[in-house]
């Protein structure tokens, strides 16, 4: 399952967003279920960036959604956004 989540922040706080990113990225990377994680920046809107990531499937990605690693991040960084957080989860077809 291929999951992508648009996610808008204050001009201000991007800096601060891209190191924990960095430093929990490896973390994301190894737990169970997540094959696959990027960070991709938006080269027009400053602010806006995508987390693309492959998951076994739902029942992995409801784990990692519910784990201390995601609160610990989520509270760090829902403080910096300027727009509502946007997902989609999709299955690769060809």
């Amino acid at each position: 399952m291929i999951r992508i989540v648009k996610l808008t922040f204050d001009p201000t706080r991007c800096a601060e967003f891209e190191a924990l990113f960095a430093e929990r990225q490896h973390a994301i990377r190894h737990f169970p279920g997540c094959s696959h994680l990027e960070l991709w920046k938006d080269k027009v809107h400053l602010g806006v960036y995508f987390t693309y990531s492959i998951w076994d499937g739902p029942d992995s990605l409801n784990a990692y959604r519910h784990s201390p690693l995601f609160n610990e991040v989520w509270a760090a960084i829902k403080g910096w956004f300027t727009g509502k957080p946007e997902a989609w989860s999709l299955d690769r077809k060809a």
